[in-house]
């Protein structure tokens, strides 16, 4: 029996970003009260695609490449992909 992957957190952020900064001051106080997959901090300016992609449009964060929310987080939305079980 295979194991699945485990998920991946990615949020897509800019330096100097309150909304940036508040959605991962918010995740760690989430990941207090439920478990978190670890989370990968990407900065949108440093790859052209994801300029051109999200643009101003940070935070972005993402399960597995999915977008889950943007600007916010959406703690509830969060919580509810983690538990839901794999496709398939």
């Amino acid at each position: 029996m295979t194991s699945a992957p485990a998920a991946r957190l990615t949020v897509i952020s800019r330096r100097d970003c309150e909304l940036c900064e508040t959605m991962l001051a918010e995740l760690a106080a989430l990941g207090r009260s439920i478990s978190l997959p670890p989370i990968e901090i990407v900065d949108v300016d440093s790859d052209s695609q994801l300029l051109r992609r999200h643009g101003l449009h940070v935070p972005v964060l993402m399960l597995d490449g999915t977008v889950v929310c943007r600007h916010r987080l959406d703690a509830t939305e969060l919580a509810r992909l983690l538990r839901a079980p794999p496709a398939g």
